[in-house]
Order: C-alpha cells, then structure tokens, then sequence
C-alpha cells in the first residue's frame, strides 16, 4: 500500500508536470483537489476559514488561528503548501 504523504507528493508532482497539458475539465479537477490538499493541512494545524467555501469543506469547530501566518506548520507541512501553491499557479487555478 502506497504510504499517504509519498502519494500526495507523486500527485503534485504529476500536477506539476501536467500543468501545460491540462485544460478545462482536467484542470478544474486538479485545482479543487490541490485547493482541499493545501486547506486540509491548515485545518489539521487549527486555521480558522473565513470563505464560505473553507467553512462548507472544513468548518471551524476547533480553530485557533485567524491568519494563515500565524498557524504553527511544520517545515514539511509549509514546504509542501509551497509547492501546492507553485503547482496551483503553474495549472492556472483561479486564486
């Protein structure tokens, strides 16, 4: 059975790869599923969401922090929404 975090890297980086290929249909999937990727790990970590979409997806029994900056992540937690974010703008996700 494949470990979930080297999954989840194998994903991105496909993403990644991907992104000059992917167009319509492709693409909306891969931005929703890198956008509940990058906000599970922040929900995990005690974020409080503030869009309506966040608070629908992961509410917000529980929360502790109001601004992203201030949410206690790991090195490998910040590096892997980095390259989220690097994989989302690469595919063209709205932001």
């Amino acid at each position: 059975m494949t470990h979930p975090a080297a999954f989840r890297r194998a994903f991105l980086a496909a993403l990644a790869c991907a992104g000059a290929c992917l167009t319509g249909e492709a693409a909306a999937q891969g931005c929703d599923e890198l956008w509940y990727e990058r906000n599970r790990i922040y929900k995990e970590a005690g974020y409080c969401f503030r869009t309506p979409r966040g608070i629908r997806a992961f509410g917000n029994a529980g929360c502790s922090y109001d601004d992203e900056r201030d949410v206690p992540l790991s090195a490998r937690q910040r590096e892997t929404v980095a390259q989220i974010r690097r994989t989302e703008r690469a595919i063209g996700c709205a932001p």
